[in-house]
Parts: C-alpha cells; sequence; structure tokens
C-alpha cells in the first residue's frame, strides 16, 4: 500500500472477509458470542496498528498520537468501553474535514469524521426492524409521535396530511443524473466509517463496511456494471453536513442511516424507506442516573447530535420541559466517548446506532421502547428525479434478496428480542 497525494491507494478485495452471520438455529451453526468476539478482536488489531502508525508519525516529527505522548503502546488487549473511547477520540482528531475513499472503501484520511448513527436497538422490541414510516409534525420541526415523552409512536404525517416516506416510482430510464454518473464512471457516496454494523471500516482490512454499504454496492452496480462495487468513492461526513454535501453535488447520494422526515423533503429528495428504527435512550448498564423519558431526567445531562432527529425532538417543547442539560456534539460517536467519560448521563439516539455501541461497549444499554418510528432512506439532489426512481428500483429488488443477507449478515446477532420474529423492510410508499 502506498502513499499518494494524500489518499491511500490500494488494490480492492474481493467481498466475503466477514462471514454471512446471524444463523441461529439450522444449519449455519454460527454462535452469536464467536461472531461478536471476533469482530470485537478486530476491532482491537486495527486500533493497535493505528497508534502504532501515529507514534512512528510522531516520531518522524508528525502528528501527536492518539495517547497524547510518545512511546504510549495501547494494550495487547483492551476493554471493549476503551476501544469505543478510542474510536469517539480518533472522530475528535480528525476533525471536521471530509474523508474520501475509493473502490470498497479502504482509504487515508484527507479529514473526517462521521457520526455514527444506525441499526435497530439491541434491546429495542418495538419499531426497530422493518415496517413503518415516521412519525413528525413539520411545522414544530419534531417527530409527531415525539410530541408527548412515552407516548405510543406513529407514522408521521407532513402538513399536507402526507406520509414523507412515499417517492417516486421506480424506473430504470436514464435520465440527466444517471447518465452524470455513468459519464464520470464512478459513484460518490456520503457515509458514515463510524457506524458500527452500519458504516464502518473492517479493522482486519480498512475497508468500509456494514448494512449501508451493501446497498452502496447494489445501486453501484446497477449504475456501472457489474464492476460497480469499485467504482464507489466513499465520502465520510457529519450529521449536519449530510444534506449541504447532497446540495452542492459533493456527492451523489448520502446512504447513511439518514432519517426521511417531513422537514427534510424541501432540501432534498428520498428513495423508499429500506430500514425503520426509532429515538431511544442509551444509558450506563450499571448506576444509570437517566432512567427514561421522564422526571429522572431533570438536572441531567443528556447527549444528541447537532442536526440529528434526536435533537429536534429533544427541542421539542415537550420533551424540553422535562429538564435535562442538553450536551450536544457534531457526530454521535462523541455522545459515547461522553458517557464514558462521566460527561454525558445518556445519550439520545436511533435504536439502530444504540444497537452497534451496545454491542461494541458491553457497559451500556439501551433502555425503555423507542419514542419514535423513523425509516431510513437514500437522500438525493432534489433535481435528480431520474436517480431517485432508479434508486427506488434497486432497493425493490434489494428488498427481496439483499435486504434480509444484509441483515442476517450485520444486524441479526445484535437484535435481542427479535429472536421469534421475522425482520423485513418497510413497505415501499409511492406518491406517484
Amino acid at each position: 500500500m502506498g502513499w499518494h497525494g494524500g489518499h491511500e491507494e490500494h488494490r480492492d478485495r474481493e467481498d466475503g472477509r466477514y462471514p454471512h452471520g446471524g444463523f441461529r438455529n439450522g444449519s449455519g451453526h454460527q454462535q452469536r458470542d464467536g461472531h461478536q468476539e471476533r469482530r470485537r478482536h478486530q476491532w482491537r488489531q486495527w486500533y493497535q496498528g493505528r497508534e502504532a502508525r501515529r507514534e512512528r508519525e510522531e516520531r518522524g516529527g508528525g502528528v501527536r498520537g492518539i495517547s497524547g505522548r510518545p512511546g504510549v503502546r495501547w494494550p495487547r488487549r483492551r476493554p471493549a468501553a476503551v476501544m469505543v473511547s478510542v474510536l469517539a477520540v480518533v472522530a475528535a482528531v480528525l476533525g471536521s474535514t471530509v474523508l474520501s475513499t475509493a473502490g470498497n472503501g479502504h482509504g487515508a484520511s484527507s479529514g473526517g469524521r462521521a457520526e455514527a448513527r444506525g441499526g435497530t436497538g439491541a434491546q429495542a422490541r418495538a419499531g426497530a426492524h422493518g415496517r413503518g414510516a415516521v412519525p413528525g409534525d413539520a411545522a414544530a420541526g419534531r417527530p409527531e409521535s415525539a410530541a408527548r415523552p412515552g407516548a405510543a409512536p406513529k407514522p408521521e404525517k407532513c402538513a399536507d396530511g402526507k406520509n414523507p416516506a412515499a417517492s417516486l416510482q421506480p424506473s430504470g430510464a436514464e435520465g440527466a443524473a444517471v447518465k452524470r454518473i455513468k459519464k464520470k464512471g464512478k459513484l460518490v457516496v456520503g457515509v458514515d466509517q463510524n457506524s458500527y454494523l452500519w458504516g464502518y471500516r473492517d479493522p482486519a482490512s480498512g475497508d468500509i463496511e456494514g448494512f449501508d454499504i451493501d446497498l452502496v454496492k447494489a445501486i453501484a452496480r446497477d449504475l456501472l456494471g457489474d464492476g460497480g462495487a469499485d467504482k464507489v468513492t466513499y465520502k465520510t461526513i457529519p450529521t449536519d453536513q449530510r444534506i449541504p454535501a447532497i446540495q452542492s453535488g459533493e456527492v451523489d447520494m448520502v446512504v447513511r442511516t439518514m432519517t426521511i422526515a417531513c422537514d427534510r423533503l424541501d432540501k432534498v429528495a428520498f428513495s423508499t424507506g429500506y430500514f425503520e428504527a426509532g429515538q431511544q435512550l442509551l444509558a450506563p448498564k450499571k448506576n444509570a442516573r437517566v432512567k427514561g423519558f421522564d422526571k429522572s431526567m431533570r438536572g441531567k445531562r443528556v447527549c444528541y447530535a447537532s442536526g440529528s432527529t434526536a435533537e429536534s425532538m429533544m427541542k421539542s417543547p415537550n420533551y424540553r420541559a422535562l429538564g435535562a442539560k442538553p450536551v450536544v456534539v457534531p457526530n454521535q460517536l462523541d455522545c459515547l466517548v461522553r458517557l464514558q467519560l462521566g460527561e454525558a448521563d445518556a445519550t439520545v439516539t436511533d435504536s439502530a446506532l444504540g444497537a452497534g455501541q451496545a454491542a461494541q461497549d458491553p457497559s451500556v444499554e439501551l433502555i425503555g421502547e423507542p419514542e419514535t418510528v423513523e425509516p431510513y432512506g437514500v437522500a438525493m439532489n432534489l433535481k435528480d428525479k431520474d436517480l431517485v426512481r432508479r434508486v427506488n428500483k434497486v432497493l425493490g429488488d434489494f428488498r427481496k434478496s439483499g435486504w434480509r443477507t444484509s441483515y442476517d449478515r450485520w444486524l441479526a446477532d445484535d437484535m435481542m428480542g427479535t429472536e421469534d420474529k421475522k425482520p423485513s423492510p418497510p413497505k415501499a410508499l409511492y406518491r406517484d
């Protein structure tokens, strides 16, 4: 591997670095604990390697290492909580610039930190795996089901009474946007590299992988042919830069556990929903000071990411009345390290991301039930209607086969409370 022009170039590797997981019964015989431990061990290996590289840079006069001083190495094995803390610290060290990678996502930082959002709650039992839409009140800028803490979540309706998850009918036609992508021979996608199981770096190969990335590859193959998965340029972007990146043309689309919401429909266009989650609390397992969206929040420090639906919900009148002290950070993963450092008492995040964080760090857990129902969609530029229709065509096929394969590979092991259920994607809704 060489460094060239500030970006690490590589030879793309074949898919299949991770075995397909999630077979709870039957001939697969893949055990959940072994699958998770293998992933955690790979995370440790990657961070040890990263720290060693930083130390070499420091000895050569480069930037100070994560440890903040020369000659310090991470232990051979670290607790998962420390491991995730390092991940969040890495995000802070990288700053607010954007990282670009190509092919399978293996590359070097040209900056960049990304919010970690996504997934179904590890302990979430309601609204965590597929069907439904987003609760919301566009005028109030918050999810409708979040009007009253503890209320049963229900689908969002916009001011015109329509469901925001309704998109354009699928089509394989080639308009201006599809032709633009084919002409340049690559698909530029805004993703996350820190959302465990959704969009994160494989610690063994350095490639970006996860449920969202599987969908990106499916879209790329449809647009650019069988080798399309190797013609993707991944750009990791912070939460509050997702919409600007689309509007400016920096990316062709964003596939980053992004909620389809009424207050975003005048800024970007969405595909149909491909997954569903909801806002939920993540708190320490031991001595948790926040017990739920109730009086236990008063005076407590509650963390959430800027530009997220969690922020919209917590700023709405009834949730603000709970009296929590807001801790607002650029990226959701920063909230986890705040929890670990004792600088926050709880975090509000998608149940999806919470599942990934709980899988990484056994000292935290999702509590209560999701407060909202939020479908994830692929976000694109408003003028790229032909691209929206093309992505919806891909999603039609993805729901039939790829969705369940990706779910079993990435999410099934961390879906506590859903063992006897058959998770499925949200039903496609169309407005034309």
